[in-house]
């Protein structure tokens, strides 16, 4: 009886969680160009003022590509969702899709912002020739350095010296131990 009363819970917790998954990336997709320039500019707030270094790496980058507020959420098979800005000279350029899904030991509901750094011309003109049915995957496309900078927050912008950098930061500074392999950038239509 225990056990069966305990499949039905995680029965319930995987539909609730696959059910805010959908709800969350639809509402996400609906955000609206203002939206995701407020969200980007908040998300690049929040980096400069949690990582020290990162304004002087900003000024250095070709292009800034930033999803604020990506949702991700899992139970057994997981999914995340958000949307963002490329912004180069400070102007916002496009607009874009951020998407991936995995499977594994997971649970949960996580909000983050991603910012990618394009520090070498062509990496940038490489990922804008992508067309808006195309898609840019991680790791197929191109190789992103996830940037892990400890405890500290601290980074030398001297010593990074790949053409593509990210870094991911939660509502409680920089997040550890992630990947953005295999997920999919795609331009929107916007």
């Amino acid at each position: 009886m225990a056990r069966r009363t305990a499949g039905r819970m995680l029965a319930a917790a995987v539909a609730v969680t696959l059910i805010a998954t959908l709800t969350l990336a639809g509402s996400a997709q609906a955000r609206t160009v203002q939206q995701i320039n407020a969200g980007a500019d908040a998300a690049l707030a929040r980096f400069q003022q949690q990582v020290s270094g990162s304004t002087a790496l900003l000024a250095r980058a070709r292009g800034v590509l930033v999803f604020s507020e990506v949702i991700k959420a899992g139970a057994g098979i997981g999914g995340e969702y958000g949307e963002g800005v490329l912004r180069v000279g400070g102007r916002s350029v496009a607009y874009y899709s951020f998407a991936s899904a995995s499977v594994g030991l997971q649970f949960g509901l996580q909000k983050k912002d991603i910012i990618i750094l394009f520090l070498a011309e062509e990496a940038l003109r490489q990922f804008q020739a992508k067309g808006p049915n195309e898609g840019w995957q991680v790791g197929v496309d191109g190789s992103i350095v996830l940037v892990d900078v400890g405890a500290n927050a601290s980074i030398d912008s001297s010593k990074v010296n790949q053409p593509i950098v990210a870094f991911v930061v939660g509502q409680k500074g920089l997040m550890f131990n992630l990947t953005l392999e295999g997920s999919k950038i795609t331009k929107l239509n916007k």
